[in-house]
């Protein structure tokens, strides 16, 4: 058995076991989805930047390659560009012109620095592409920039300048890798959020099962508690009829009382466990109080039991209700001594034997696993104090005047009996 409790987890071992497991899947889970949403989100906006910035440029050089012109001697007139007001911003632009003998020739820029070195291998690759090229290129200062260059037709063969604009790409650059940092520390804190709520979560949706396992063990032990003792005193009821035939009936009649006894129990444990763990309901029914108790006194067959009893009306379920009874009338049997007196009256059951009384220093008699003074071990009354409380009721126990224990049970009224 040691062995086998070494190499199998504990049930709260397990439990955690599987709350961390729960935990690390929800926040796997959502860091998942963060890294691919942060990881859409920061293409979008590259791409928005780049598209953004990409336009910037390509609206200046078309802007300027309207109002480029040619004089009648073939020689480019850019008295229009000087005085644009695209020209004259914050993007740096230049016009690379080709001469009457051919060879181009810068002919205007404004804030050369931000423009690459080379302007005319640019024209030459623009001129040859016969559309817009876009590129990324270093400046004259040794920063890259970001630079369009479009060609400008002398006729319809002929391209016979080409317009330039750049711009820094970095303050867009620095704004991206802001974001990215931003959705970096968001997602991380997300995160953390998240572990922290799965953990939350998973210990709320877990808490069911937990109380679930917590009864069950609970069950276990107390059935185990319960029927160890009738079990081997029943062992005994059939060795003696084994040894002494004449005993037989004596034995039998015995052993049919404890095993009455025993289902008792176990019909009260599986009542209480289903109940409280949510997959029971109670029964309540309008029902004679004085019939039910006169009832369980019968089936009990014991003449030293006086049952005085008044019609009363109560509320409850009288399933429940009966093992209380009977488990407040075996108390009274086990611990006390005959005459038992059994008394109903306005929605209170009372029963009171003639034994030691109760013993003020022992602990609470209605606890689960209190020992009695005789060092028996039980839960009948822990029973019966739970069928009085979802009753809305009430049970007592203690010493009666002139000797003896009395127990009562207490039920609320009927509305209008």
């Amino acid at each position: 058995m040691s062995a086998w409790r070494g190499t199998r987890p504990t049930t709260p071992g397990r439990l955690r076991r599987t709350r961390l497991l729960l935990t690390a899947l929800f926040t796997a889970i959502t860091a998942i989805c963060l890294i691919v949403l942060g990881v859409v989100a920061a293409g979008i906006d590259e791409r928005s930047r780049s598209r953004a910035l990409d336009d910037s440029v390509d609206r200046v050089v078309t802007g300027l390659a309207r109002v480029v012109y040619w004089n009648e001697d073939d020689s480019v007139d850019l008295e229009s560009v000087r005085y644009d007001d695209l020209s004259q911003g914050e993007i740096a632009v230049a016009v690379v012109a080709r001469t009457p003998d051919g060879p181009w020739q810068e002919r205007f820029a404004h804030q050369r620095p931000a423009l690459p070195a080379d302007l005319i291998g640019a024209a030459q690759e623009a001129a040859d592409a016969e559309e817009t090229v876009l590129s990324t290129l270093i400046d004259r200062s040794g920063n890259r920039t970001r630079m369009a260059a479009t060609p400008v037709w002398y006729d319809e063969y002929t391209v016979g300048a080409v317009v330039f604009a750049a711009t820094d790409p970095g303050p867009e650059e620095r704004d991206h890798r802001r974001l990215v940092l931003a959705l970096e520390l968001g997602g991380l804190a997300l995160i953390a959020l998240a572990a922290g709520a799965g953990h939350l979560l998973s210990g709320a949706s877990m808490r069911p099962a937990v109380r679930m396992l917590d009864e069950q063990e609970r069950f276990l032990s107390d059935a185990a508690h319960e029927l160890r003792t009738p079990l081997a005193t029943l062992r005994l009821y059939l060795d003696a009829a084994l040894r002494d035939p004449d005993d037989t009936r004596r034995a039998v009649t015995d052993a049919r009382a404890l095993t009455d006894r025993m289902g008792r129990f176990v019909t009260g444990l599986l009542a209480r466990t289903r109940t409280e763990t949510g997959l029971g309901e109670l029964d309540p029914q309008r029902l004679r109080l004085d019939q039910l108790v006169e009832g369980v006194v019968a089936e009990c067959g014991i003449s030293g039991i006086v049952v005085e009893t008044e019609p009363t009306q109560v509320l409850a379920d009288p399933d429940l209700l009966a093992l209380a009874v009977r488990n407040l009338i075996d108390n009274a049997l086990v611990h006390g001594a005959l005459p038992i007196e059994v008394s109903v009256h306005a929605g209170r059951v009372t029963v009171r034997d003639h034994g030691p009384g109760v013993n003020p220093a022992l602990p609470d008699p209605f606890q689960r696993g209190v020992t009695g003074a005789d060092g028996r071990h039980g839960i009948g009354l822990s029973i019966v104090r739970w069928v009085a409380q979802v009753h809305s009721g009430s049970v007592t126990i203690g010493s009666a005047t002139g000797g003896g224990t009395l127990a009562t049970l207490t039920l609320p009224p009927v509305p209008g009996a």
